[in-house]
């Protein structure tokens, strides 16, 4: 959750006179309560004359421009209406920064749970439930693969063009960029950095068709229906685009705890036994997409290559004295995992 209060964030008043153009009930403003999730965005239920909203909106200081990912997320979730991806339903979006001093988006509240925060009891108790959860999240990434970008209005949503091949650079100019953190031991202390960065670039696929991608999609970014396994809601848009949306499943493969609770990401469920294997959500994968899905392991290894890299930065800040020394040297280790976990999935490749 943000730290800051949604008081100082939302003025209620304001709010409600915004809505009021918008025919979205009368009265009052009832049952304010910040909810947990959403990164440091604020997320705000309230009531309205009968009706539930939830309210998203960037923190006072985002990182990057919150107005601009905020408008983006409204936009992805506006084109998302009556496609099979699972998704929290936009009420209505306000671009302007002009009523609560920042853009933001009022959603239809999701019915489901975030299994990373607590399983329900069904789910709990029921070994064959959390297996066919896993594949559950598959089935979401799989549902937006194959959403035509074009047809719901996000032709000119991302850059797609050479989206493959601008990622090693990209990310690995990322990394030197740390350099800057003093005390940082450098990238020597990452397993097969080289390799893997050489591998992903001599083995890149040839080609792929552009479609919708989530950006961070993972299982703390899903919640779960109460009564059954399947997908209430994929959340979290703010790093969608336009590209290569295998690198959704790339990225369940970085983040996929180990069979024994071993993890590259904050992303354990507690039970974990019953939950399918990586290989196993691969191969369920590959026989349900609609596309080329044959060179799979590029996109785990590139999922691990980014991640890591991503994670090793708040390592870089520890070193500095600007973040937690704990909490980089946490994320230092699943950036080792995954570079391990990398190297994996070059060697299946090669058999």
């Amino acid at each position: 959750m943000s730290e800051e209060r949604w008081q100082d964030l939302v003025d209620l008043d304001a709010l409600g006179r915004w809505m009021d153009t918008k025919a979205l009930g009368e009265g009052p403003i009832e049952n304010p309560n910040q909810l947990a999730g959403g990164t440091q965005n604020i997320l705000l239920r309230f009531t309205r004359a009968g009706r539930d909203y939830v309210l998203r909106r960037s923190p006072a200081s985002p990182r990057g421009d919150g107005n601009v990912t905020n408008r983006r997320e409204a936009r992805v979730l506006a084109a998302l209406a009556g496609t099979d991806a699972p998704h929290p339903r936009l009420i209505a979006a306000c671009s302007e920064t002009d009523v609560i001093g920042g853009a933001f988006y009022l959603m239809e509240p999701v019915d489901g749970f975030n299994a990373v925060m607590k399983l329900d009891p069904l789910h709990k108790g029921d070994r064959n439930i959390r297996r066919q959860m896993g594949f559950a999240l598959v089935d979401g990434a799989l549902a937006l693969s194959k959403i035509d970008h074009v047809a719901v209005g996000l032709v000119d949503f991302g850059k797609a063009d050479n989206f493959l091949e601008r990622q090693v650079p990209r990310w690995r100019a990322w990394l030197d960029s740390y350099r800057d953190y003093e005390g940082w031991p450098g990238p020597d202390f990452i397993p097969r950095l080289d390799e893997v960065a050489d591998w992903l670039t001599q083995n890149r696929p040839a080609s792929f068709k552009p479609g919708i991608l989530h950006g961070d999609y993972h299982l703390a970014n899903v919640m779960y229906r109460h009564d059954g396994p399947e997908l209430a809601a994929i959340v979290d848009w703010e790093l969608a685009t336009i590209g290569d949306p295998l690198l959704d499943m790339g990225w369940i493969m970085a983040t996929w705890p180990d069979p024994d609770g071993g993890r590259t990401a904050n992303t354990i469920i507690d039970p974990w036994d019953g939950f399918p294997t990586i290989e196993e959500l691969m191969a369920h994968y590959q026989s349900h997409s609609e596309r080329d899905a044959s060179h799979l392991e590029w996109y785990g290894v590139l999922g691990c290559y980014k991640l890591g890299i991503i994670l090793e930065g708040t390592f870089a800040r520890a070193c500095a004295g600007k973040a937690p020394v704990a909490t980089g040297d946490k994320l230092h280790d699943h950036c080792i995992r995954l570079f391990q976990r990398a190297g994996r999935f070059i060697d299946a490749a090669a058999r």
